[in-house]
């Protein structure tokens, strides 16, 4: 007889922390006996119960619910290349269960193999010169070349999974969706007839694959998303898009930021500033990329070069006409208020950083941006010794984190509990530094 696996059981291991490896060495048992009770296998044995309970986290009766057995997650329904969704709402295209959801071993594999491809077909011309594009297009599962109305149907769609990106509250959550759409577009590219059409998909390989890259981010995966954002410059360059190549390498640059690199982030961002005047200047991307700047500039401690990068971004309330603010740019100047603050914050400047940042919070922001703004306001509170503003901003950002699941929230708040060391004879401060290992742990 088949057995079933006991999927809450891992995804329970897996919330706590722990490899297969590390729970085993916390009971005290084999790797093998860990492996037998999550395939269904076996049972842990009586006496190791309390302890695998305790470990958990979890109650004797709540152990007894996650060793039940149960059916393989309900995974996502495929999105098709054919039919657009237009009616599809936000809820229909995040339904699913959560065991479906979790970027795994399997899920990265096949984004490192789309990547794989996706690199070797972009830098084909396009043209039917010697490439056996029907021998392509056979294994690949297609009988027919796009024309320029299928692709503008997959640009559509690039541009609804965005959106559906920008609105869900837990980011990863998008992550199948989109996966699925990478697998579509490389595809379409198998089976690109003629150069237009086969840089069109090189944009939209492009645009997807910097979404892609947003998520992972998002997750705490910094090297898969530094693929996803290398691979996007890839193909922004054989799609001749300057502003998605631009903005490629500005989130590339971003992750060198966010983990204080902020020398090795400079070249990058020059380099897609560079690109930026080549592109479109009806687009905001180049002041995006001056804001990139004044962070890299703001951890440097450089403060008139931080001002002068701010200042030019500014100039983005200047453009004329609609702003691009969907999809791979969303840059309309809105967001400077609490880049502002951010820099300050980095600069120790809470006199400049205290009125950017409370106008930034009085702003509609999303649950990512609202943590973010909390823990610079949490930092002000720090760096002036003012533990009530320091914990109650903390706290704020804390529960967003919870509720998001959000990794840039997390990361954010592991950077401020690096700092509290000083305040630690409060006992504020002290419940507050566990409150984030709790949180930090649980969520990694």
């Amino acid at each position: 007889m088949t057995t079933a696996k006991r999927y809450r059981l891992a995804q329970r291991r897996k919330a706590m922390g722990f490899s297969q490896e590390q729970l085993a060495e916390r009971l005290e048992v084999d790797r093998s006996t860990v492996v037998r009770w999550e395939s269904g296998d076996n049972e842990p044995q009586p006496w190791v119960r309390p302890r695998l309970a305790e470990v958990l986290q979890v109650s004797l009766d709540q152990l007894t619910e996650l060793l039940a057995s149960e059916p393989r997650p309900t995974p996502f329904v495929a999105i098709r290349s054919a039919p657009i969704a237009n009616g599809a709402s936000h809820d229909d295209l995040v339904a699913g269960r959560e065991g479906s959801l979790e970027f795994d071993d399997m899920n990265r594999r096949e984004l490192l193999r789309l990547m794989s491809m996706a690199g070797t077909l972009v830098a084909m011309s396009g043209i039917e010169n010697g490439v056996d594009w029907e021998r392509l297009a056979y294994f690949a599962g297609g009988q027919h070349q796009l024309d320029t109305a299928a692709v503008a149907e997959y640009g559509t769609l690039n541009g609804h999974l965005w959106r559906v990106f920008v609105l869900s509250k837990t980011k990863r959550h998008t992550y199948p969706l989109v996966r699925e759409q990478l697998t579509v577009l490389v595809n379409a590219l198998q089976r690109s007839h003629g150069a237009a059409v086969h840089r069109n998909l090189c944009a939209l390989t492009a645009d997807l694959f910097q979404l892609a890259g947003e998520i992972l981010f998002d997750g705490n995966h910094y090297t898969e998303a530094a693929h996803c954002y290398t691979l996007a410059s890839t193909a922004s360059k054989e799609g001749d898009a300057f502003d998605l190549w631009a903005c490629a390498l500005t989130r590339h640059a971003f992750i060198g930021v966010y983990e204080e690199q902020f020398a090795k982030a400079g070249p990058m961002l020059e380099l897609a500033a560079g690109l930026a005047r080549r592109g479109n200047q009806a687009l905001s991307t180049r002041y995006w990329v001056r804001t990139v700047q004044a962070q890299a500039f703001a951890g440097l401690g450089d403060l008139d070069a931080c001002q002068q990068a701010l200042d030019e971004a500014d100039d983005v309330h200047q453009l004329s006409g609609k702003i691009h603010t969907d999809g791979w740019l969303r840059f309309d100047g809105s967001r400077l208020p609490e880049e502002r603050g951010t820099c300050y914050v980095a600069l120790r400047r809470p006199d400049l950083a205290e009125q950017a940042l409370s106008n930034a919070l009085s702003m509609d922001l999303s649950a990512r941006r609202h943590g973010s703004v909390l823990i610079d306001l949490a930092a002000l509170g720090l760096q002036r010794r003012d533990v009530d503003q320091l914990v109650s901003h903390a706290r704020a950002a804390a529960e967003i984190a919870r509720q998001t699941g959000s990794g840039v929230i997390g990361r954010k708040l592991q950077s401020l509990q690096a700092q509290l060391s000083s305040l630690l004879t409060d006992h504020r401060v002290r419940q507050l530094d566990q409150e984030i290992t709790t949180l930090t742990r649980v969520s990694g």
